[in-house]
């Protein structure tokens, strides 16, 4: 029944020119019928910069969003509108704007994984890969206000040392939820192994790590690394694309402290190949933004690329 479904996927690609960008996150089989897979925004500027008038972002909402931000022109697809996320929605953009009502001269820094109404009161964005270079473009006298990741903003405020950064309080229900003491009880049955953990995660869990990083970091780490072991701590979409590339290492998902053997993202499991087949056959629902408001992200997003 796969099989079929994924014939059927690539026969409405062809026929429609439809390119597929798929987040680390999704289902194994939704991750094989993709054109490109990454992290939420590598594949948003893949799909301002590939050759096709029509995108279908396998991911959640505020993924298609940033695609269409940065390649207006072109159709953007979403499988599931209803496939949104935590971080994202504990940061209205009107809650947002009443912050900056409260702290007039602070520099607002989101991170990408947020709406377009935020991103349209932002002065720059961040990604888990370059939050550190972008708060460190910032002078050291001027005040932050880092939205919405409470975890990943107290990660950099950490690592820099800064004292000047208010963060929202805002969290990732997957990474929020991973167990410091299930880790250390897989540390004891796997000594030889090395910890990865994405920033998302909670301090005393980030402390645990050998490596602390974005997904395409965690990636390029266990390539490079001599290690042969892995305790995986972001979402365990990601277990896939890692077996794929380093077939002869072993990979093992984090508890969460729920009890779970691992901690997946259920909205990003939204995303199934019987969702991209209704979406490739009807090609809709789409993505649609208001022009002011997307130029607004626009202007944030470019800041951040600026910086690198």
């Amino acid at each position: 029944m796969k099989d079929k479904k994924i014939a059927r996927i690539e026969q409405l690609k062809r026929e429609k020119g439809v390119v597929i960008l798929a987040h680390y996150y999704c289902r194994p089989e939704v991750q094989e019928v993709a054109d490109f897979l990454g992290d939420s925004l590598a594949l948003s500027v893949k799909a301002r910069d590939i050759d096709a008038k029509v995108i279908l972002f396998a991911g959640v909402h505020f993924m298609g969003e940033t695609a269409k931000v940065l390649s207006p022109e072109k159709k953007v697809l979403i499988p599931n509108p209803e496939a949104t996320c935590s971080l994202a929605e504990s940061c209205k953009a009107e809650a947002l704007a009443q912050m900056k009502a409260k702290y007039p001269n602070a520099l607002v820094v989101a991170y990408v994984n947020t709406t377009v109404g935020v991103k349209a009161l932002t002065d720059i964005c961040c990604t888990s890969s370059n939050a550190l270079q972008v708060v460190e473009s910032i002078p050291q006298d001027r005040e932050i206000l880092f939205v919405p990741d409470k975890n990943l903003g107290s990660y950099i405020q950490k690592v820099t040392g800064r004292q000047n950064m208010i963060l929202w309080d805002g969290a990732c229900h997957v990474h929020e939820k991973f167990s410091k003491e299930g880790i250390l009880e897989l540390k004891k049955s796997h000594p030889e192994a090395k910890v990865v953990v994405h920033p998302e995660c909670r301090g005393e869990v980030a402390e645990l790590a050998d490596y602390c990083g974005s997904t395409a970091g965690i990636l390029t780490y266990c390539g490079e690394s001599k290690c042969d072991t892995f305790i995986v701590v972001t979402e365990p979409g990601i277990l896939a694309e890692m077996e794929k590339r380093y077939p002869q290492k072993k990979f093992i998902p984090a508890p969460s402290i729920e009890g779970k053997s691992c901690n997946e993202c259920e909205y990003m499991k939204m995303i199934t190949l019987d969702s991209i087949i209704a979406c490739l056959e009807n090609e809709s629902p789409t993505i649609e933004l208001d022009e002011q408001i997307r130029q607004e992200a626009s202007r944030s997003i470019e800041a951040m690329v600026k910086v690198g």
